[in-house]
């Protein structure tokens, strides 16, 4: 992996915590050149004093908004002149049914987790045609199978994917590779920032967050996809089964979805 990585450009959004965090410290460690961007100056800078020694790039960016995008993408090739690597990274979830739940929660979602990828992977595209390069979307179960309560969530991730398939198919003899990996749940603060009915984040999750995959670990298994180039990336069994009885069962998959997220008739929040 060090050998594929070394002196790449990688461009990480959302890299201050969990899945994120990890790819950028894999990612140094193996050689690359990797910018990375976040809402959190704090963690921002935390982050940069952990890796000083190392060729990191940080910068506060919001990317559901365009013009942040646009300065993440124009200030990174000013750094290292190129980016090979594109990993929209970056997303927010939320718990709430629709009946209780204001429409500008389905919004925010769609801004950060769909626009946020739609708008990066725009603007380095031109660079990323060049250098043959990889774009990467992680995605989600919830992009192949909508789940009760994360309904916003389930939304951008559907679109995320089938834009990116879309993309993917558009650029099938540019010799640029597109794929989207879908984590199983994962040690992260996805959970934590996920908004409620009116748009707060919980700050809070009811999973076991010690039984989950640790962060490290589907960093690593995202990377290595990277680097064989492949087209999707199902992390877990569970995963991989909920895809299978969706696309073969679908009936029967809403009662095992809904059994997870339901406890007593009421949703699992």
């Amino acid at each position: 992996m060090e050998a594929y990585f070394k002196n790449k450009v990688v461009l990480v959004t959302g890299g201050t915590d969990g899945i994120g965090k990890s790819l950028v410290q894999k990612l140094l460690i193996a050689g690359a050149q990797v910018a990375t961007c976040g809402r959190n100056l704090e963690k921002l800078n935390q982050l940069q004093l952990q890796n000083n020694s190392s060729p990191l790039f940080t910068t506060v960016a919001d990317i559901s908004q365009e013009n942040d995008c646009a300065q993440l993408i124009e200030q990174t090739v000013k750094k290292f002149g190129t980016i090979d690597i594109l990993i929209n990274n970056a997303g927010i979830s939320m718990r709430a049914e629709l009946i209780n739940t204001s429409v500008d929660v389905y919004k925010k979602v769609m801004d950060i987790n769909f626009f946020g990828a739609l708008y990066c992977t725009k603007m380095a595209l031109p660079f990323i045609l060049k250098n043959k390069g990889t774009i990467v979307g992680v995605s989600s179960i919830a992009g192949f199978r909508g789940l009760p309560g994360r309904g916003g969530y389930s939304a951008s991730k559907h679109a995320l994917q089938g834009w990116l398939e879309s993309l993917r198919t558009e650029l099938l003899d540019s010799g640029v590779n597109v794929m989207w990996v879908c984590p199983g749940f994962t040690t992260s603060n996805i959970r934590n920032a996920a908004l409620d009915s009116t748009g707060n984040p919980f700050g809070e999750t009811p999973m076991d967050e010690g039984a989950m995959m640790s962060a490290d670990e589907c960093a690593l298994r995202i990377l290595n996809s990277i680097e064989k180039r492949k087209r999707t990336l199902v992390m877990t069994f569970t995963g991989m089964r909920t895809v299978f009885m969706n696309k073969f069962f679908p009936n029967k998959t809403d009662r095992m979805v809904r059994n997870f997220f339901y406890k007593n008739g009421n949703l699992i929040k």
